[in-house]
């Protein structure tokens, strides 16, 4: 009886035997940082009193940005450019 070896892809490579891409870019790690500092300043906002813009940069912060830098894939839908 012969077995059949099943030929298993390199690591960092799909089936195909292409290169996979990074599952986080650039833009990605500049939307995280950008919404850290939103939040940041949101926070110190809060704490100097200032209640009325502080909750937005929060909310932008934490709703638009952060989830924003886990969501878009630069170069389209597939990810190629």
């Amino acid at each position: 009886m012969a077995s059949a070896k099943k030929k298993v892809a390199a690591p960092g490579t799909n089936n195909r035997g292409s290169i996979e891409e990074a599952p986080l870019t650039t833009i990605n790690y500049i939307l995280f940082i950008a919404g850290l500092v939103v939040i940041t300043a949101g926070w110190f906002l809060l704490r100097a009193g200032h209640v009325s813009i502080s909750p937005i940069l929060l909310v932008l912060g934490y709703c638009v940005m952060i989830p924003l830098g886990i969501i878009v894939r630069p170069g389209g839908r597939n990810g190629s450019s």
